[in-house]
């Protein structure tokens, strides 16, 4: 069950290029993003943080781990899910923060609202042939 959940589906190459470059930047920002939490999983949003120690850990190793999962396209549909979380709970605190989508400089949820989309993209289209997902598991038509 687990197996047939991870094949990939069979997208033209050009697509799976395109895959590749969006999992390897997106990856390589979210490891940035996750480091200085992984430093202090439990308390990175500060002693007065309205999210309780455990899940700001999760969300750290959800941000590290998941960062290299999509550089390697490895349990790309696992770690998407992860980050598709933590991204909709950073969405969900900013706006009600009264934070706009876009702020010069300011405080905003542009950027978790566009990695949640691309946490999406990657759950539900895949992480395309060039992957370690691929290698493992197959592809499904």
């Amino acid at each position: 069950m687990l197996k047939r959940f991870l094949r990939v589906t069979d997208v033209p190459f050009s697509a799976s290029v395109a895959l590749l470059v969006l999992r390897v930047v997106t990856g390589i920002a979210f490891i940035f993003h996750g480091w200085g939490k992984i430093q202090a999983p439990f308390s990175w949003m500060g002693p007065t943080a309205p999210v309780p120690g455990f899940l700001q850990a999760l969300a750290a190793i959800a941000e590290v781990g998941g960062g290299l999962a999509w550089i390697l396209g490895l349990l790309t549909p696992l770690a998407s899910l992860g980050i598709a979380a933590t991204m909709a709970v950073a969405v969900a605190t900013h706006v009600m923060s009264g934070d706009p989508f876009f702020a010069m400089g300011g405080s905003s949820y542009e950027v978790a609202a566009v990695y949640f989309s691309i946490s999406l993209v990657l759950l539900l289209v895949g992480p395309g042939r060039l992957s370690a997902d691929a290698a493992i598991f197959g592809t499904k038509r």
